[in-house]
């Protein structure tokens, strides 16, 4: 049987001996590609492995024990440099970029709720929260430095917060300018995922928007895996709660997970919702696998999504009629009838 290792192809007999040696080229980088290349093609192992060493002695490959030590060392440092790089593909920097979206959202607004507390002891009529606040502070520090023709001049000049020490200021506006760099970070993260996602999957950006996208490619963990599930997976995708319930309690199955962010579903009445959910999921489902396989955009997959919803709409116009609950019975199988209170008494 033939047995290929790093360094050549081994003509091996019944008993595990080798007959013949076909070598590879002396070259570590080479070598080290068709390392890479052989763990992903899976080969009959023998009952009884050959000694490799042994056998690239008496082939001529090498001619010393050190001489392959060596060789060996540099071959393996290279292909797990190749294997490294090749994780680093553009769906991974999208499903890291998402991620660090989301660690920003949390350390933003705790950040956000502890100016809020600490400056509304200082100006507690302000009325502004986030990132406005963040600026407001960041500009003026002291409610007494708002000009005049500012819109939140009256406020200030009639609050009835305690008074900001130079030292209090100077650290609130310090505090305030790193959360608003904070919140430009934000923008920026986002503004390279719709760009990546552009590129990486034109398709299911057309069809779900690109930070939506984003969020399911990161869920699903690959642009790969979300081509490979179901539309009725990508429906309900990031309602795991939901789906746990239902399948432990029997309550009803949710209808859709972060799909319900797009508009196209979240603008829409509540008895369209599912029927639109189950044609949005099933388009996005289509758009992933058209952009992993062909990475062509295809315009047909929105209009036919936009036929679809729109005959779902004109479909369903009015909501369904609820038929009334049947009134429960007493002993004896008798309906019970409360009794009506009369000058307050019964």
């Amino acid at each position: 049987m033939e047995f290929t290792t790093w360094f050549g192809k081994l003509q091996l007999d019944t008993e595990g001996e080798v007959e013949d040696c076909k070598l590879f080229d002396k070259d570590p980088e080479k070598l080290a590609e068709l390392v890479f290349e052989s763990q992903e093609n899976v080969q009959d192992v023998p009952l009884k492995r050959p000694d490799l060493r042994k056998a690239a002695l008496e082939s001529g490959f090498v001619e010393l024990d050190e001489d392959y030590d060596i060789l060996l060392r540099d071959v393996c440092i290279r292909a797990a440099k190749s294997q490294i790089s090749s994780t680093d593909t553009d769906d991974v920097r999208i499903v890291h970029a998402v991620e660090a979206l989301d660690d920003i959202d949390k350390n933003v607004n705790e950040l956000s709720e502890r100016l809020l507390e600490w400056y509304g002891v200082y100006f507690p009529e302000l009325g502004l929260t986030g990132e406005p606040l963040a600026r407001f502070v960041l500009a003026f520090g002291s409610r007494a430095n708002v000009p005049e023709d500012h819109a939140l001049f009256e406020k200030a000049s009639k609050s009835m917060g305690a008074e900001l020490s130079f030292a209090d200021e100077e650290l609130l506006r310090a505090f305030a300018s790193n959360l608003c760099s904070l919140y430009d970070t934000r923008r920026q993260i986002e503004s390279y995922i719709v760009t990546g996602m552009g590129s990486l999957a034109p398709n299911l950006t057309d069809i779900a928007g690109g930070l939506l996208g984003a969020r399911l490619i990161s869920i699903a963990g690959s642009l790969q895996r979300l081509a490979s599930f179901p539309s009725s997976t990508v429906q309900v995708i990031g309602a795991n709660r939901a789906l746990f319930k239902h399948l432990r309690s029997n309550t009803p199955s949710p209808k859709h997970g972060i799909i319900f962010n797009n508009i196209i579903i979240k603008n829409a009445p509540w008895w369209q919702r599912g029927k639109l959910a189950r044609a949005f999921a099933s388009k996005i489902s289509l758009a992933a696998r058209t952009d992993f396989y062909t990475g062509e955009k295809d315009p047909s997959i929105k209009e036919e999504l936009e036929k679809k919803l729109e005959h779902i709409r004109n479909t369903n116009p009015n909501p369904p009629k609820r038929e009334p609950k049947p009134q429960s019975k007493g002993k004896g199988g008798k309906k019970t009838h409360r009794c009506k209170r009369k000058g307050g008494k019964r």
